[in-house]
């Protein structure tokens, strides 16, 4: 880890936390930058090993591999990059557990629409940000003060 001020394991559950508040990211497969694109993650808290997806067979998704996902959260006070490998959710219960009657305005046919694909990240190395410089880190900032040894405090080098 680069950055042995932080503690990993609060920076994850942060991650979570927000990731659960505002659930959206931007996911890119790893071999094509074009393919980035806004995505609804679906989260289990008894899962933070994955995240999944709903997309289309026919898109871009669909080839699955290494991907990198970028999430921002709602109030902008925490970020994250995190790699992990998107492969198919092939678990009916699992496709059950996490669909949504929302779903049902991008697959008509429901969850038994021949074009749905489930998939599920299954998460890697992870970098976060906490902007959180606290009241310190903030005062400095305002008053034109060096506030980088606060900031470096917030960024940790993670698993997920």
């Amino acid at each position: 880890m680069d950055h042995a001020h932080e503690n990993p394991a609060e920076l994850r559950a942060k991650f979570w936390t927000k990731l659960a508040d505002s659930p959206f990211v931007m996911l890119e497969l790893d071999d094509n930058p074009d393919s980035a694109a806004p995505m609804t993650a679906q989260l289990d808290p008894h899962a933070d090993h994955a995240i999944w997806f709903f997309t289309s067979r026919t898109g871009g998704y669909a080839r699955m591999g290494p991907a990198t996902a970028q999430f921002s959260a709602k109030e902008h006070d925490l970020f994250a990059s995190f790699h992990g490998t998107l492969v198919e959710e092939t678990s009916r219960e699992r496709l059950d557990k996490q669909w949504s009657q929302m779903l049902e305005g991008w697959f008509p046919g429901g969850k038994h629409d021949p074009n749905l694909l489930m998939l599920r990240m299954e998460l890697g190395e992870a970098k976060i940000w906490d902007s959180d410089l606290g009241l310190l880190g903030t005062a400095k900032m305002f008053l034109g003060m060096d506030s980088r040894k606060e900031e470096r405090r917030h960024v940790a080098e993670t698993t997920l």
